[in-house]
């Protein structure tokens, strides 16, 4: 298995209402097969540009190890969730 992380925006709502699209995030990850190692939230910030008509976003930060025949799905799954503006998954060279 491979270290990946994935960063992602969620849209600016409650901190309380990010928690449970972070742990949505994480058992995809752990239905797939990874194993998530940590779980950071960093809060709501500002973003540089409109993204999807959003000015601010909740950025959280998962580190995990998983298959790399896992990332396509993680990727698919989370293009379409309405609650996620944006997602980046990249590997963590050892």
């Amino acid at each position: 298995m491979n270290k990946y992380e994935v960063m992602f925006i969620a849209k600016p709502l409650e901190d309380a209402e990010v928690d449970p699209i972070a742990e949505f995030v994480s058992n995809l990850i752990k239905k797939n097969g990874g194993n998530v190692e940590k779980v950071d939230r960093w809060g709501k910030r500002h973003l540089a540009y409109p993204v999807k008509k959003q000015a601010d976003g909740n950025y959280v930060l998962i580190n995990f190890e998983a298959d790399p025949a896992v990332i396509k799905e993680i990727d698919r799954v989370m293009k379409i969730q309405d609650d996620i503006l944006k997602h980046l998954i990249v590997k963590i060279d050892e």
